[in-house]
């Protein structure tokens, strides 16, 4: 294991899943599964960013476990980070009769989500992503799946006050609109500036600002903002 090889974490109850994951993800150069735990208190103490600090950068973490599922697994590790501890990044593992999950595990502090049957390139794409921060939001399903998901949200009362996730949005100006409308369709920073006629640094200097004034952590969160506030509808 070199410096550069991005350190997995697998949590999933079924060791033969577990297993078969470890089996792709090591067969990659810069790759390797570190950590593995079968339910999520396990990953809790294995991963806990104060007690065990940089050992697992990105986790895979399944929903549906033993003692506590994944999504309370995730908010719990991910609460514990800090800056000078940071917590691994979360990608949850899912299928689509679990979407109404997913969106707690994103606003819980998970930076990804991925279909279980998503074939194994899609997986290493999606962790490799997560880690570096890339532009693409993959995996691929991401989109699709977030426009599936804001159809179990509830829809908005008449009068309700303004909450602080649309009083954000309503702080972009026109082009960072923009920019976030074409972030929620799954585009990179190259296409948003070939979409925009604008250069791939602008673009940049624009999602960091996105990011800042939504208080995401990353664009999957940035994102969920714009189709919880109606900036992005799904089929749009």
């Amino acid at each position: 294991m070199t410096e550069h090889t991005i350190r997995v974490g697998l949590v999933d109850d079924q060791q033969l899943v577990r297993a078969g994951f470890r089996m792709v993800i090591d067969s990659q150069p810069d790759l390797t599964v570190v950590v593995e735990a079968g339910d999520g208190s396990q990953a809790v103490r294995a991963l806990d960013p104060q007690t065990h600090p940089g050992v697992v950068d990105v986790v895979l973490m399944d929903v549906r476990m033993p003692t506590m599922d994944g999504l309370a697994a995730t908010a719990e590790i991910v609460a514990r980070g800090t800056d000078a501890a940071p917590a691994p990044k979360v990608i949850v593992l899912t299928t689509f009769d679990l979407d109404e999950y997913v969106l707690s595990a994103i606003r819980a502090g998970a930076s990804g989500f991925l279909l279980k049957d998503a074939p194994p390139e899609e997986m290493l794409a999606a962790i490799r992503t997560v880690h570096h921060g890339d532009a693409v939001i993959a995996p691929s399903s991401t989109r699709r799946l977030l426009e599936h998901l804001v159809t179990v949200l509830p829809p908005e009362q008449p009068g309700e006050p303004a909450d602080p996730a649309r009083l954000a949005v309503a702080d972009l100006t026109d082009r960072e609109r923009e920019v976030l409308v074409l972030m929620a369709r799954g585009r990179s920073n190259t296409e948003i500036g070939q979409d925009l006629f604008v250069a791939e640094a602008t673009v940049k200097t624009h999602v960091g600002r996105i990011l800042a004034k939504l208080h995401a952590r990353d664009r999957v969160q940035a994102v969920v903002v714009a189709y919880e506030t109606g900036l992005v509808r799904p089929g749009s």
